[in-house]
């Protein structure tokens, strides 16, 4: 039977494979506290349920441009002017469904068969597989926990070739919460190759400042979205900013590809851009109540933590304590301890031997699965 033969390159979303043998277990009748998987457990802000209402009401329930709604690609400009003093036309916008989608628009843009893709290790586990899907090679830069698990200029420059076709960041990083410096930004905005810059936790920062990579070049192709920001994960709106002359390229595949993002969930993006509320301070302030009470507790465990992480929602953990195999280690937490936590192979191999918690759930619940994980390394030892 005809078969493609990248898929078979393709890794597995292992926090998924974690995720639903837990939602198995809860099936069972089991509790089980969810530490793994990378989503708020904060309703949407009220301005948001407002506006998809209203939009229901008023039949916005049609194609829109299929870059996006106007008033909310001007939103977006609107906001990234705001927070990082850059300009951008609304018409370098294309609205998506979700930050996935942005993300293989633009791999497909980017790559072809000779094409090399420079990533991080550990990094977000999706990344490798949206650049094979596009036939391009992910080339690999690994991050040591000596150096906060931050890029080194020099390891990157190391890796560029004739066939490098864009280089991925992504800051606040996922799984270690770390922000990349302006003076790194600069440093990378001077090689010039198109950067790739993962901004959806933008928002999220609880230590320093984030920055957008277009701050520094317009070399550069921003992801972000509304998921993570303003806890809109089920309503599946992202978006790309590219530069102009790549456009009308990334309107023909949206227009083919995507048609367009839902219409109601564009009305409520607007409303959440626009919110004059304090959700986003509130929830910003609940998350760092629980990151600090989370490193506090883990460390006591026996947890290295090389680096407290400043933004996302994510403690990276050196494990290698309790095991050598993240993989089975996570799994048997799961089984044993009913707590479910990401292991550390999943974001690459640099990230063996550590395993990833995220405080995207109540105080209450994170302090529940703190208490059975600590049972369940004192019964290992």
């Amino acid at each position: 039977m005809p078969h493609n033969a990248l898929v078979d390159q393709m890794t597995s979303f292992i926090v998924m494979d974690v995720l639903e043998r837990a939602n198995e277990l809860q099936r069972q009748g089991i509790d089980i506290v969810h530490l793994e998987v990378g989503e708020p457990d904060f309703d949407v802000p009220p301005c948001v349920n407002k506006a998809i209402n209203q939009a229901y009401s008023e039949h916005r329930t049609h194609y829109t441009h299929s870059l996006g709604d106007p008033e909310l690609r001007e939103a977006i400009a609107a906001k990234y002017l705001a927070e990082y003093g850059v300009h951008i036309d609304p018409g370098q916008i294309l609205v998506t469904s979700g930050s996935s989608p942005a993300i293989l628009l633009a791999m497909i843009l980017l790559c072809n068969d000779e094409s090399e893709v420079i990533l991080s290790n550990p990094g977000y586990a999706c990344y490798s597989n949206f650049v094979l899907a596009a036939h391009g090679k992910p080339v690999y830069v690994p991050l040591s926990a000596d150096d906060g698990f931050q890029y080194k200029i020099a390891d990157i420059q190391s890796k560029i070739t004739d066939k490098t076709s864009a280089i991925f960041i992504n800051s606040p990083m996922n799984p270690t919460g770390t922000l990349l410096s302006p003076v790194f930004y600069e440093k990378l905005s001077k090689l010039n190759v198109p950067i790739v810059s993962d901004e959806i936790y933008h928002g999220l920062v609880y230590e320093g400042k984030a920055h957008s990579i277009l701050e520094f070049t317009d070399n550069a192709f921003v992801l972000n979205g509304f998921s993570k920001r303003y806890a809109m994960t089920g309503l599946r709106l992202g978006y790309l900013i590219a530069p102009k002359s790549y456009m009308p390229s990334i309107q023909k595949m949206g227009q083919n590809f995507l048609i367009c993002a839902s219409s109601t969930a564009q009305r409520a993006g607007i409303a959440a851009l626009q919110d004059q509320s304090d959700f986003e301070n509130n929830m910003r302030k609940t998350y760092n109540e629980r990151r600090i009470y989370m490193l506090e507790r883990l460390r006591k465990m026996g947890f290295v933590i090389p680096t407290d992480p400043q933004g996302a929602f994510y403690i990276f953990a050196d494990a290698r304590k309790f095991t050598g195999n993240s993989l089975q280690f996570a799994f048997d937490v799961l089984e044993n301890a009913h707590v479910g936590i990401t292991p550390g192979v999943d974001f690459g191999s640099a990230g063996e031997g550590y395993v990833r918690f995220s405080y995207a759930n109540s105080i209450e619940r994170i302090r529940e699965g703190l208490d059975r994980l600590e049972k369940y390394l004192s019964k290992k030892r």
